[in-house]
């Protein structure tokens, strides 16, 4: 498991931030998964190395989380997967580029020996997802749970009881010392985020 941090920007419903992304590399020494391909195709294939990329899974498709991605799947080959619900978000961002198949919930990508359980969590996106590896004892959230709370929900195609929803029904019931590792910013633990949900509003 490599982290590969990425800067660029975050735009939606006309606005620009500027972020720091995480980018996940899964697998061993002969192929990975690449988790959200940001902002820096050329980086993260770097990161990479000769090893042969399987897929580049977007955990959703903001265009943070998928700007570099069309761009890696040339350079790679690899196809890259999306939840469907979330074609709305990428066409924003790559009208002219349909992702190469869907990811679905319960679906088990299985790279280098590990496998990662699609959970389909919607909330921060429609078609937002975290990736579980119960042999690693880690989860993979994207932009659903942060170190310190839920993802945002205050721009378009996101829902506040949707995204609440999802962390309780869909990560609250993983294992308590299950990690977290975030789409930005710094890890965290199932347990420490449940234990500071209390004041969360349905």
């Amino acid at each position: 498991m490599q982290n590969v941090v990425t800067s660029g920007v975050f735009e939606l419903d006309g606005g620009q931030w500027d972020v720091d992304n995480n980018v996940w590399l899964i697998g061993d020494d002969s192929e990975v998964l690449v988790i959200d391909a940001a902002h820096d195709a050329a980086k993260i294939a770097e990161a990479v190395g000769d090893r042969t990329v399987r897929a580049i899974v977007c955990t959703h498709a903001h265009n943070d989380h998928v700007n570099a991605a069309p761009e890696l799947a040339e350079r790679t080959g690899a196809p890259i997967l999306l939840h469907p619900d979330d074609r709305v978000l990428w066409n924003l961002t790559h009208s002219d580029r349909a992702p190469d198949a869907d990811l679905s919930d319960g679906q088990v990508l299985t790279i280098g020996g590990t496998d990662l359980t699609v959970l389909h969590t919607p909330g921060h996106a429609p078609g937002a997802v975290c990736l579980y590896a119960p042999q690693l004892g880690v989860v993979f959230t994207g932009d659903t749970l942060f170190h310190g709370g839920p993802g945002a929900t205050g721009r378009s195609y996101s829902d506040y009881p949707t995204i609440v929803r999802s962390i309780r029904e869909r990560l609250f019931t993983l294992p308590d010392a299950t990690t977290v590792n975030t789409g930005h910013g710094e890890s965290t633990t199932i347990g420490t985020e449940k234990a500071n949900s209390a004041g969360w509003a349905d």
